[in-house]
């Protein structure tokens, strides 16, 4: 054809590949593919996938404007898309104008997007990790008389005030007793002692009064 043709613009030639290969078939198919391309934020790129669906339609649709291309272009992207590119462009607005508001809306907003939601699995796997072992309750017991099956509180056994006075009074008792012993003991010997000198001197002294001369 080229040859046949000669050198012409897209156009010229875009109507001639439609009057030679385009069918009902051909037909049919687009507009399957069009109908089915929903756009999706997450998988899609707004440049290609628009123009991608503008193509389709004026193949389909060769005297369709411009304008109402765009729109059921955007009737493909969902309500929520949908809505947030008309506002964003005041009619009438060109192809250039719809991409470039799409390209920001889904590049700054989370509009169109899905959440994803967190498997089960790793919840519970979280929830056995922090279970930790408890560390084991201390015995409690009643201060007063020793029982562990009651506390202080519910204890029937009435404790002496003054018990803990006569103990310290009957321990500072024997403490006295046993310093009197040990100071009567220190005293004793050299008591003893001088006593035990004093008598061998009476006895010397004796013996040599004896010896005198009567």
């Amino acid at each position: 054809m080229r040859i046949d043709h000669g050198k012409h613009y897209w156009p010229w030639w875009k109507c001639e590949i439609i009057t030679k290969w385009a069918n009902n078939y051909w037909r049919f198919k687009m507009e399957n593919d069009f109908e089915s391309a929903i756009f999706s934020s997450e998988e899609d790129k707004p440049l290609t996938w628009f123009l991608k669906q503008k193509d389709r339609l004026s193949a389909i649709h060769p005297d369709m404007s411009d304008s109402i291309i765009n729109i059921n272009i955007l009737r493909k992207c969902g309500g929520e898309i949908e809505h947030a590119i008309k506002c964003r462009c005041a009619e009438p607005c060109s192809t250039e104008d719809y991409i470039n508001s799409m390209k920001y809306i889904i590049t700054k907003t989370r509009i169109g997007k899905t959440y994803t939601k967190v498997p089960m699995e790793s919840k519970t796997v979280s929830k056995t990790s922090r279970k930790k072992k408890r560390p084991e309750r201390a015995v409690l017991k009643c201060h007063k008389c020793g029982s562990t099956s009651h506390l202080a509180n519910t204890c029937t056994e009435k404790k002496n005030i003054n018990e803990v006075q006569v103990i310290e009074e009957v321990q500072c008792i024997e403490e006295k007793e046993e310093s009197d012993l040990d100071s009567e003991v220190s005293e004793d010997t050299p008591v003893e002692d001088h006593t035990i000198e004093n008598i061998s001197a009476f006895f010397e002294v004796t013996e040599v009064h004896t010896k005198l001369p009567q």
